[in-house]
């Protein structure tokens, strides 16, 4: 009776198909980071926002999504995380519905951060329901690949579905690809999901939404802006902003009888692991794939949608490491899986510095491949770790901190990276562009790889040529320094996976 009782219960039907119906909106969200991109020279046209519009158009979705995020986990854990779903399904279907029919610029913007606000809703909600779905380890981790497959697989189809909408359909088109996958969630939501939420939650405490808020989308807009305009004084104002906040929204919850953020999650080794392996990785990637993306379409020359499918196979090997990696944790433990996931990946780094020569795409496809086969599986058993060494009734508010900790290191890898990159090459440039090259047109080319590929084709033939080479080569190098140190960030963070973990490292190795 013992032994039945301790063994904790298989997911039937019904669990498997409600892990398909919360996966879907996590593929529609990721889809609409990417979708939007491929529709903005039409929403140009057709609604003429002017250039601060067009920004805001792209980033506020994001913003959005980043500054909601512990108030959503933790909201769902007081209301009910199926709730708080159905509710976020429900405005992001009908913010999509008037976001394709936008008149106005204005307009457009306002739906987009609706857009991010309900986005918000969808990550803890539907991970913290995985915990409450699935009690046996192996079948949680599995869902847990299927779930982080879901953003992998909605974020590499976007630029494709968002193509084919586009060449037959206007813009507003791919903002309703959403509706009918929040439709089929509230259909079928409520019969499949089950309903989980704190018994003994307090009350919402309003200054810390405020203060959490202000310090994400300060911090966030900072670092996005060094990352464009690099590093001036007003946006770094703003991180220092954003980081002041943060330190009195942590200061607030220590006194918080029911805290927006349980700051005792951070004395549990395995969270703390978790968290800084997911947040390095996201750092170290995002950091390095707006550089590859760029290889792509102006080194290598390729259209966008050629582009995207060079993205395909870096998106399938993230599904397979995912739903492989139970399979791992039936060899290894936990704690080995991360840190060997966390070296394979960084492997998959260093390969991008064979991106020189004729073989450069092959070369970078394989690098992806590798990246992607040693992160999938960090990203998948970290979630794990994240979600159950929190208390149950805390499982969103935990699931919130770690896609908060994803949003602001990509945003500072992004940030980072870019900087040491653009310097780099514009030093290498500096050193290598022909000497009778006009300083008006030499300002231009050292600016951005795009601004000396314009730059090259108004010189003469010979003078053009060999810009274009040395604008090409430098950017390479400034990939493969960015690859290096990507590298480097993961290494760091297999270590310091490995030190917090120590103790679990050992009893696996001794064989216990």
């Amino acid at each position: 009776m013992t032994t039945a009782a301790a063994t904790p219960a298989k997911a039937t039907r019904r669990e498997w198909i409600g892990l398909a119906v919360i996966a879907l909106p996590c593929l529609v969200y990721a889809m609409d980071l990417t979708v939007l991109n491929l529709a903005l020279p039409a929403i140009s046209a057709d609604l003429r926002p002017g250039g601060a519009q067009l920004l805001w158009i792209i980033d506020i979705y994001g913003f959005m999504v980043a500054g909601f995020l512990i108030t959503m986990g933790t909201l769902g854990d007081r209301i009910g995380r199926r709730k708080l779903l159905l509710i976020g399904g429900a405005a992001f279907g009908i913010a999509s519905l008037i976001a394709a029919f936008s008149r106005s610029a204005e307009m457009l913007i306002a739906m987009r951060a609706l857009l991010g606000i309900a986005g918000a809703t969808l990550a803890p909600s539907t991970m913290s329901l995985i915990r409450n779905m699935f009690h046996d380890d192996e079948e949680r981790q599995f869902a847990i690949g299927v779930w982080i497959s879901s953003y992998s697989v909605g974020g590499a189809i976007g630029p494709l579905v968002g193509g084919v909408l586009l060449q037959y359909f206007r813009w507003g088109s791919v903002f309703l690809v959403a509706v009918p996958v929040m439709a089929l969630l509230l259909v079928v939501g409520p019969r499949l999901l089950p309903e989980y939420r704190d018994p003994n939650a307090g009350r919402v405490d309003l200054a810390s939404v405020v203060l959490s808020l202000a310090a994400v989308l300060c911090a966030v807009y900072g670092l996005k802006q060094i990352a464009e305009d690099g590093w001036q004084l007003g946006p770094i104002a703003c991180v220092i902003v954003g980081v002041a906040l943060g330190a009195l929204f942590a200061r607030r919850q220590l006194h918080l009888e029911y805290p927006l953020l349980d700051l005792t999650l951070f004395r549990r080794p395995a969270f703390c692991a978790a968290i800084a392996a997911y947040g390095l990785s996201s750092l170290a990637m995002f950091g390095v794939y707006i550089f590859i993306t760029q290889y792509l379409q102006l080194v290598l020359g390729l259209t966008p949608l050629q582009a995207g499918l060079a993205t395909v196979p870096w998106a399938l090997a993230f599904v397979v490491g995912s739903l492989f990696a139970p399979r791992l944790v039936r060899w290894f433990s936990a704690a080995s899986v991360i840190v060997g996931g966390l070296v394979v990946a960084a492997a998959g780094f260093l390969i991008l510095l064979l991106t020189d020569g004729s073989h450069g795409l092959l070369a970078l496809v394989a690098g992806t491949v590798v990246m992607s086969l040693g992160m999938a599986p960090v990203f998948t058993i970290g979630n794990e770790l994240i979600i159950t060494s929190a208390p149950p009734e805390r499982a969103g508010a935990a699931s919130a901190i770690s896609e908060t900790s994803s949003e602001f290191s990509g945003a500072l890898g992004i940030a980072v990276f870019g900087s040491i990159g653009l310097l780099f090459y514009r030093t290498a440039l500096v050193s290598s562009i022909p000497p009778d090259t006009p300083a008006a047109i030499v300002r231009e080319a050292i600016a951005t790889l795009g601004g000396a590929l314009a730059a090259a084709l108004t010189l003469p033939e010979p003078l053009g040529d060999l810009l274009l080479i040395a604008a090409k080569a430098s950017f390479i190098d400034a990939l493969h320094l960015t690859a290096a140190v990507g590298a480097g960030v993961l290494l760091l963070a297999s270590l310091t996976s490995a030190y917090i973990l120590r103790r679990d490292l050992a009893t696996s190795s001794s064989g216990g």
